[in-house]
C-alpha cells in the first residue's frame, strides 16, 4: 500500500442491520418490482418492505398462521398490509393482462 494513504482517522462505514434479516440476491420480474415500488411510493414505505411483508403474509396465511400474529415492520399494521396486498394483487392482475395482450398474435 502506498504511504500517501492516511487511514488514521478512518471509521467503519454503515453496516446493514442483521436482526432477523438475511441479505440475499433474488431475481424478480421487473413488473413485480415496479408494482412494489409504485405501492411503496404511494404508501410511504420502502419497496423491499412491501415485498417482504407481502411474502410474509402470503407464506404465513398458507401455513395457517394469522398475519396479525406475524411480526411486521414497526409502524405497519396488519390492516396496512392487507390494503397493500390488495393493491399489489390488483397491480399483478393488470400486469398479467398486459402480458397476455403482448403474447396474442
Amino acid at each position: 500500500m502506498n504511504d500517501q494513504y492516511d487511514f488514521s482517522n478512518a471509521g467503519r462505514g454503515a453496516v446493514a442491520c442483521g436482526k432477523g434479516k438475511t441479505r440475499i440476491t433474488i431475481m424478480l420480474d421487473e413488473a413485480v418490482i415496479e408494482a412494489a415500488r409504485s405501492l411503496a411510493e404511494n404508501e410511504g414505505y420502502g419497496y423491499q418492505t412491501v415485498i417482504n411483508n407481502t411474502l410474509r403474509h402470503a407464506l404465513l396465511s398458507k401455513t395457517g398462521k394469522s398475519a396479525g400474529s406475524a411480526q411486521l415492520k414497526k409502524g405497519i399494521t396488519a390492516s396496512n398490509l392487507k390494503t397493500l396486498e390488495k393493491k399489489l394483487l390488483d397491480a399483478v392482475s393488470e400486469i398479467q393482462q398486459l402480458m397476455e395482450a403482448d403474447i396474442r398474435p
